[in-house]
């Protein structure tokens, strides 16, 4: 399914709004005891550097609908230079339209953001080439879609990838439904290209044991080099300690594979612990819900801590000596040295956005003429009226961050 233009419920708005920088406290490099953890914040006043500045965002209206879909529940986006267009999946268990994703052309320059226009929209296709149906827990076998969520465009070998948080649920007329999560490799077209293979940690069961339900595979992201691609869980698993909630941080875990290893590059070549805060507002919990690669082992996180009016909080974190996690079952009571991150902004703030929404992938746009990079966002409506899709758009200092 593919279309030229974009349906005529599409809202299109132009805004534009160039605020203040924000400045980044310093990173702290701890080791942190696995199951309680907490990030702490230095007591001194942070010093004041060049961070993100906001440019403007485009909003989708609510239920806009394209060659037949539901447009809603963005959960990633990923940036393709050379197309000059977005590549944005949704989290539609197969219950708007089949799994998919969608090619959306954005203008972005120092002056704002244009107008947003659909220009395809594309079934992930299985291993069969069919397009995933919706949930039947009714049927024998019980039919379970996936729960898509990450999506990474690979410039140099011109294909996709894309994650799935699958699936725990505890009771059905056949017994527990279990799915595990999954990173697959699609063409642009959304056909199947291959599977990657999974950590052990991330099996799911029917015990308290493996990821939890909707925390699993979030994150994904390919290094401009090609050579890397990074997976990020929302949150830990059962065995890997507490969820973040108001009372303290937690430790979830960011998988490395290698894409350059031949034939065997599909197996998680490395793993380390990412230090959560702890939920901020009115929310329960906090989880990453994106990574984006701005170099080999530096990125931009996503942290957002869902509630009505969502705490959205950007960082960058380091992989610098951070322990490798591979090959621990369980990081609850076990000392490890986690990625180190430094907050770049909290959205909450940022001058000219009176509205943050439930903002769940992160991708780097095209530079500007002054040599600046842009940082794109989008968010998921959880196909809510009470929510909106939001496309955010900053950018980063010319010198890095």
């Amino acid at each position: 399914m593919h279309g030229i233009h974009p349906g005529p419920a599409l809202n299109r708005v132009y805004i534009t709004d160039v605020g203040r920088k924000l400045s980044r406290l310093p990173a702290l490099c701890v080791v942190l005891l696995a199951g309680a953890a907490t990030m702490t914040v230095p007591g001194d006043a942070p010093a004041a550097t060049a961070g993100l500045q906001y440019l403007g965002q485009a909003v989708l209206a609510s239920h806009a609908t394209f060659e037949g879909t539901v447009v809603g529940g963005l959960s990633g986006i990923s940036y393709d230079a050379g197309r000059d267009c977005y590549y944005v999946i949704t989290d539609d268990r197969s219950a708007h339209g089949p799994a998919r994703f969608y090619t959306v052309r954005l203008p972005v320059s120092e002056r704002g953001v244009g107008d947003l226009a659909i220009s395809a929209v594309h079934p992930l296709l299985d291993d069969g080439g069919r397009a995933f149906e919706p949930a039947n827990l009714e049927a024998n076998p019980t039919v379970v879609p996936p729960d898509p969520e990450g999506i990474a465009f690979d410039a140099g070998r011109q294909r996709l990838y894309w994650s799935s948080e699958g699936e725990r649920l505890s009771g059905g007329p056949h017994g527990p439904v279990l799915a595990d999560p999954w990173v697959r490799t699609a063409g642009l077209d959304g056909s199947y290209l291959g599977r990657f293979t999974m950590p052990p940690q991330f099996t799911m069961s029917e015990q308290a044991t493996g990821p939890r339900r909707n925390t699993a595979l979030e994150g994904l992201t390919v290094t401009a080099d090609g050579r890397m691609l990074f997976t990020a869980m929302e949150g830990p698993g059962f065995d890997d300690g507490a969820v973040a909630d108001r009372a303290r941080g937690a430790l979830t875990r960011v998988t490395a594979y290698r894409l350059d290893a031949g034939p065997f590059g599909a197996v998680p070549a490395a793993q380390y612990a990412y230090p959560l805060e702890a939920a901020a507002g009115p929310a329960e919990s906090n989880g990453l819900t994106d990574l984006v690669a701005i170099s080999d082992g530096v990125f931009l996180v996503i942290e957002r801590a869902f509630s009505a009016r969502p705490t959205v909080r950007l960082f960058r974190a380091e992989i610098a000596d951070a322990t490798d996690v591979l090959g621990m079952p369980a990081l609850a009571g076990t000392a490890v040295t986690p990625m180190t991150k430094t907050l770049l902004a909290d959205l909450a703030v940022a001058p000219g956005l009176d509205r943050v929404d439930n903002i769940e992938g992160i991708t780097l746009g095209p530079r500007l003429p002054d040599g600046r990079q842009t940082v794109v966002l989008v968010s998921d409506d959880n196909f809510s009226p009470q929510q909106v899709t939001q496309f955010l758009a900053f950018a980063m200092p010319a010198e890095g961050l």
